[in-house]
């Protein structure tokens, strides 16, 4: 908490600066928990807003912020976000040109993945991966819906475990509805912050719910027409969990566009092509069309 003293002509104000954690991003309204361990419902400044900030969401959840209160309203008013050490980012779904934060400050991501009922791509997957890698966050990719799957889709889970733990990757097999157990989620969680993505339909808010009982999040039944999932996320937010740390609920994601990663750097986000790119004669090598290149991307 700080003081701040402005003088106006003959008058001073005493203004407080509190500071606090975003855990509830709506779009135009924030919930902080301060320092002090109270949740306050705040708004930015128009300025603050439009200032140097090409996405669509300037103040994401787990972002560290200051903000003061309004002592007619008790609303609070953010005018800082200090500096992220990390944040997960994709191209905005209705403005290709401009991002939308995901969270920040984040130890880790669990990106759900089903092989059906809905399907997650290898594109998707792969394009979660690399804006992770670019941004330093490590990924644990966890196989929902285990329960449901025929022999053919069993199959299709271990051919995609074996080549992503060949990679580096940590993969995790759960039933998020059905299964008694799930330690492995729990000790994965423990003491850390971490959000939580995947498509509409992978039942990000049903291991949510396992996990933490009581916050009775909002789930729905995928499309039996489309088997797709319908949002039930419409807002990021992070939870606190009583065994320690916290996750954030992401709206679910149809299609990830990647943002701020050139062509002659995306090999550096795929762990398998930088392992080899070191052979490569050319500093910028996009391994895709160049003469010679030990290693295509296609």
């Amino acid at each position: 908490m700080v003081f701040l003293l402005l003088t106006t002509h003959s008058q001073i104000f005493l203004i407080i600066l509190k500071k606090g954690i975003v855990f509830k991003s709506t779009g135009s309204r924030y919930l902080i928990k301060s320092d002090e361990g109270v949740f306050v419902k705040c708004s930015i400044k128009g300025k603050f807003r439009m200032d140097g900030i090409k996405s669509t969401n300037p103040v994401a959840v787990g972002d560290i912020v200051h903000f003061t209160i309004d002592k007619d309203s008790d609303m609070g008013v953010i005018s800082e976000i200090a500096e992220r050490k990390n944040y997960i980012i994709r191209k905005a779904s209705n403005l290709s040109k401009q991002s939308h934060i995901i969270a920040s400050n984040i130890d880790q991501a669990l990106l759900l993945i089903t092989v059906n009922y809905p399907i997650t791509t290898t594109v998707f997957i792969d394009r979660f991966l690399a804006s992770a890698e670019a941004y330093r966050i490590p990924v644990k990719m966890v196989f929902n819906k285990m329960d449901r799957y025929d022999d053919a889709h069993l199959d299709n889970v271990k051919k995609l475990t074996d080549i992503y733990e060949s990679i580096g990757y940590q993969t995790f097999r759960i039933s998020a509805k059905t299964q008694d157990d799930l330690s492995v989620m729990t000790d994965l969680l423990k003491d850390k912050v971490s959000v939580i993505s995947g498509h509409s339909g992978a039942g990000k808010s049903t291991l949510i719910n396992r996990i933490q009982p009581g916050l009775n999040l909002k789930v729905a039944e995928i499309s039996s027409i489309h088997q797709s999932g319908k949002h039930t996320t419409t807002y990021a937010e992070m939870h606190e969990l009583d065994f320690g740390g916290a996750i954030i609920d992401t709206p679910g994601i149809r299609g990830y566009g990647l943002i701020d990663i050139e062509k002659e750097e995306l090999h550096h986000y795929f762990k398998d092509i930088f392992e080899h790119s070191h052979h490569c004669q050319f500093g910028n090598c996009t391994h895709i069309h160049e003469p010679g290149v030990p290693l295509k991307m296609l």
